[in-house]
């Protein structure tokens, strides 16, 4: 199959974390093309859909994981099968490119799905399951979060379209910086807040279960550094093996359903204690920690799932 990675720039990859870097490999051993172009070079002209980018050989050489071919254009029409995988903010630009990826629906199997993936960001779908989310409020006015943080005292803040941890705080019952926070978020940034109660089982870590086409693979486990409320690996985290519990089980039964149906193929999920946090949707990792961890090839799971769909 002829294969298209949008993502960030594939020379900054991490060969020993990275899940794009991971699932490009894979692909690459089962005998497929590559090609690799970013976000800004993904272009509507006149009926089409193109990209201008380079033909990519990976390799798992630090510092060097890919040989790319001189740039040329491609319409991605052509292409079996087109990865949505960089990173967030899941701002304005990264809504346009859904749109676009969105056009080539029939020809081209865009994953995950740009429509679902639009109308699904991290922080926003688990509100279809309130059951098993810890209580949340999504706001800008700061008299609706303060009333949140009075009733529950102990609470998470952070930008409701962030990632890799940043901007995460926590405030507990005797903090007095909700206010200051508030106008450094609201002063650079239109997006709404979300706040949460906190978890104290997050000492313990935040768990990253994947799914593949709605089913449990695996999970890791993400502790965070001495010091820090975060878990994300992003800032530190640590990552440790670890096995799916009972209401694991019981939270992905709740959701693989929904995620199969709207063709989210590879989607990373937050659980602290028994609550999901996120559920992850636009550029999942957790791959290559996994299978060191439980020595399972994830990345065959995923393109197994992938090329019956083709």
């Amino acid at each position: 199959m002829k294969i298209a990675f949008q993502m960030d720039p594939i020379g900054a990859v991490d060969i020993n974390a990275d899940s794009s870097f991971r699932l490009a490999e894979e692909a690459q051993a089962r005998g497929h093309s590559l090609f690799f172009y970013g976000p800004d070079q993904l272009a509507y002209q006149e009926g089409r859909i193109t990209a201008r980018g380079h033909d990519m050989t990976v390799q798992r050489v630090a510092g060097d994981p890919a040989v790319l071919s001189p740039e040329r254009e491609v319409d991605l029409a052509d292409f079996d099968v087109v990865w949505l995988r960089q990173d967030p903010p899941f701002d304005m630009h990264y809504i346009t490119s859904t749109h676009l990826l969105d056009r080539l629906k029939g020809q081209t199997l865009v994953v995950n799905d740009p429509f679902w993936v639009r109308n699904y960001p991290e922080k926003l779908l688990v509100l279809d399951f309130p059951d098993l989310t810890p209580p949340t409020t999504i706001a800008r006015d700061i008299k609706t979060i303060k009333a949140f943080k009075e009733k529950h005292g102990d609470i998470i803040l952070k930008p409701l379209y962030g990632n890799g941890g940043a901007g995460v705080f926590r405030l507990d019952a005797n903090d007095r910086n909700l206010t200051s926070l508030h106008e450094l978020f609201t002063g650079f940034s239109r997006e709404p807040l979300i706040v949460q109660k906190f978890l104290p089982d997050v000492s313990n870590g935040d768990k990253r279960v994947i799914l593949v086409d709605g089913e449990p693979v695996g999970a890791i486990n993400r502790v965070p550094a001495a010091g820090e409320t975060r878990s994300n690996m992003h800032v530190g985290g640590r990552p440790e093996k670890i096995g799916l519990s009972e209401r694991d089980l019981e939270i992905c039964a709740a959701i693989g359903p929904l995620l199969k149906e709207k063709g989210q193929i590879f989607v990373g999920i937050d659980i602290i204690g028994d609550y999901l946090t996120e559920i992850n949707v636009t550029s999942p990792t957790g791959i290559q920690e996994l299978e060191r961890f439980d020595g399972v090839n994830i990345a065959e799971k995923i393109w197994q799932a992938i090329e019956a769909k083709i």
